[in-house]
């Protein structure tokens, strides 16, 4: 009969945590609630009853840090002020864990001015052409893009030969960040929405 209940504890409290917690946090969500147990006790009622915690596998970036190519110019140089709307866009993607698909990626567009995200694209693969969506998609309603400064880090989505093509399209100017730097896009990004 203990046998059972203990069971029932351990199932209730690894449905508590969403299905996230393994044994060692199980054991001490329980012993914290009055019942004493060790990690191997939980381990074995988790095993017998099939509860295995949610994993998610952290995003390994090896990013190669340095400076700018001579070919990439950094037109914003930090100055994010603007006078209207579609002066100065800034884009970057970014990585989004998910249970069935595992990592997906959203790229994004946003306008320094309104501080709102005027296009992003959606996908399961960090590519040049989920770059050119995001931006074809920030431009659908603008009628003229041309000066348009666009910031972005200097990854390879953003100095592939397809981008750089839809941006000549646009005429839209193209300005990078230094790879490593904390005013790259993430942090461009974060400072706006914040």
């Amino acid at each position: 009969m203990e046998y059972e209940e203990f069971s029932r504890k351990v199932k209730q409290a690894f449905e508590d945590s969403k299905c996230r917690y393994g044994a060692v946090k199980l054991c001490r969500v329980l012993n914290g609630a009055g019942t004493p147990c060790s990690i191997k006790r939980v381990q074995r009622h988790m095993a017998e009853q099939g509860l295995r915690s949610v994993v998610v596998k952290k995003y390994n970036h090896h990013a190669d840090h340095g400076s700018i190519p001579d070919d990439k110019v950094n037109i914003l140089k930090r100055d994010f002020g603007t006078e209207t709307i579609n002066q100065k866009w800034c884009t970057d993607i970014t990585y989004i864990h998910v249970q069935k698909e595992g990592w997906t990626y959203l790229a994004s567009v946003m306008d320094l001015c309104s501080r709102k995200i005027i296009g992003y694209a959606y996908g399961t693969s960090m590519t040049a052409e989920l770059a050119v969506k995001a931006v074809e998609n920030a431009c659908l309603n603008v009628r003229d893009t041309k000066g348009i400064i666009l910031h972005s880090d200097p990854g390879s989505q953003y100095t592939s030969q397809a981008f750089e093509d839809c941006l000549a399209r646009k005429e839209i100017l193209h300005s990078f960040s230094r790879k490593g730097n904390p005013y790259r896009m993430g942090f461009i990004f974060w400072y706006f929405i914040s």
